[in-house]
């Protein structure tokens, strides 16, 4: 099977005429090209693959030295099902032509042509301008997309070239304003669709970068990540937008040596992560603050590492209905597991792990009867969580009791989360 690529682009028009669709993805690598991360661009390669090639629009990269390019190139062509082509964002600086040529082309499809437009630094270069109106101005060219990386003004963000940039363009394409269809922009990790003069406007962050909050119309909790499909049905150039499922890629999962060895090693970097937070613990008990700190800081390394190899394997559900997902897991603990594990205990006289899963049995119901409540993400209360950390005991409230009921750890031991909360917890 021939290998796909990242096309490094040598001519300002290529012609592609057995393409007839192609896939966007909007932002995959500024805020870094970690495994989290990437498990997501790897889901939307495998949805693009979908299409004749896959348009990357922009911020492929958290800053343009040669060894993030070689990254995300040597990634990229281990997953893609197409060709590649890139544009150009405000991450993509340094190297960015050694690695993907010209920042100003055109791509004529058997459909449809797509003109790509260096706006990185906030300005349209005039050789891209330049272009826009030759490609414009050829006969055969009649349904056209105008992709750049920074949003041209529009109604819901104010992250966007200035209105004088944006008069440059339509005075670019204004003498063939009817054949640009769509404006394409990424730049803001979310999505949104929009119309600035007269032309549909679809913004797509989503490929990988962590989703956020653009306004309050806007909210991060409304957003997938997702890629954009264009493509011609009856003569007319269309779109549709694919949210990437939470486990939107799985190919690791699929090798059974390899499986088993990620559990392993999750399970490894977990109780480094586990026993590096008791020493720092420990150490700050004994006024040893720097100890605590580097310890803290080593545990949470661990941690990183833990959820970067358990995100390779993870399938978990669609954001809003995962948190109602943990509950019959806590329900087990506290209504079989514990109770028995308690009971064994006792009665073979090993008090202190009888009193441990006594213990975790009391927070472990606390647990379910708060997820339940979690599951509803947007109405879930504003009240202070406390947790004692004698024993782990969760409490919630706009106050906590003096008392933790399980062990009597005191009050000013709590640890604070979420809420207002009283001021008697660390935070």
């Amino acid at each position: 099977m021939e290998k796909k690529k990242m096309i490094k682009v040598t001519e300002p028009i290529i012609r592609l005429p057995g393409i007839h669709s192609m896939g966007v993805i909007g932002d995959p690598g500024c805020e870094g090209l970690g495994t989290y991360n990437m498990k997501v661009y790897a889901g939307a390669l495998e949805e693009s693959s979908r299409d004749g090639i896959t348009l990357v629009a922009g911020d492929l990269v958290p800053e343009g030295t040669r060894h993030y390019y070689e990254v995300i190139q040597e990634m990229t062509e281990a997953l893609a099902g197409n060709d590649v082509y890139c544009l150009r964002g405000n991450h993509d600086t340094g190297a960015y032509g050694e690695y993907f040529g010209e920042k100003n082309y055109a791509l004529l499809t058997g459909s449809f042509t797509v003109v790509v437009l260096d706006n990185a630094r906030r300005s349209f270069e005039e050789q891209g301008l330049s272009l826009l109106s030759r490609v414009l101005a050829m006969e055969e060219v009649r349904q056209v997309i105008v992709a750049f990386h920074i949003p041209v003004p529009n109604h819901f963000i104010l992250n966007s070239v200035s209105e004088d940039e944006f008069l440059r363009l339509k005075k670019a394409y204004g003498p063939w304003k009817e054949k640009v269809k769509y404006l394409l922009c990424g730049h803001v990790h979310s999505r949104f669709e929009d119309e600035v003069d007269g032309i549909p406007l679809i913004c797509t962050g989503g490929g990988g970068a962590m989703i956020e909050d653009v306004s309050e119309e806007i909210r991060a909790w409304d957003v997938e990540h997702h890629i954009v499909h264009f493509y011609e049905d009856d003569g007319v150039l269309k779109y549709r937008i694919s949210n990437l499922p939470e486990d939107c890629y799985g190919r690791e999962g699929q090798d059974g040596i390899l499986q088993r060895k990620l559990k392993e090693t999750v399970q490894g970097e977990l109780m480094a992560h586990f026993k590096y937070l008791m020493f720092a613990d420990r150490a700050r008990r004994r006024g040893l603050v720097r100890i605590a700190g580097l310890f803290e800081a080593l545990a949470a390394s661990e941690y990183y590492h833990a959820r970067n190899f358990y995100s390779v394997l993870d399938r978990p559900m669609a954001f809003k209905e995962s948190a109602g997902n943990f509950v019959p897991g806590e329900e087990f603990e506290y209504q079989h597991l514990y109770p028995m594990m308690a009971q064994y205990a006792g009665s073979h006289e090993s008090p202190l792990a009888e009193q441990a899963y006594t213990g975790a049995l009391a927070a472990e119901k606390v647990h379910a009867a708060l997820l339940k409540e979690a599951a509803d993400v947007e109405h879930f209360p504003e009240d202070g969580v406390y947790v004692c950390p004698i024993c782990g005991y969760v409490m919630r409230g706009d106050s906590a009791p003096e008392r933790c009921p399980v062990c009597g750890g005191p009050k000013r031991q709590y640890e604070a989360f979420g809420g207002s909360g009283d001021g008697s917890g660390r935070n």
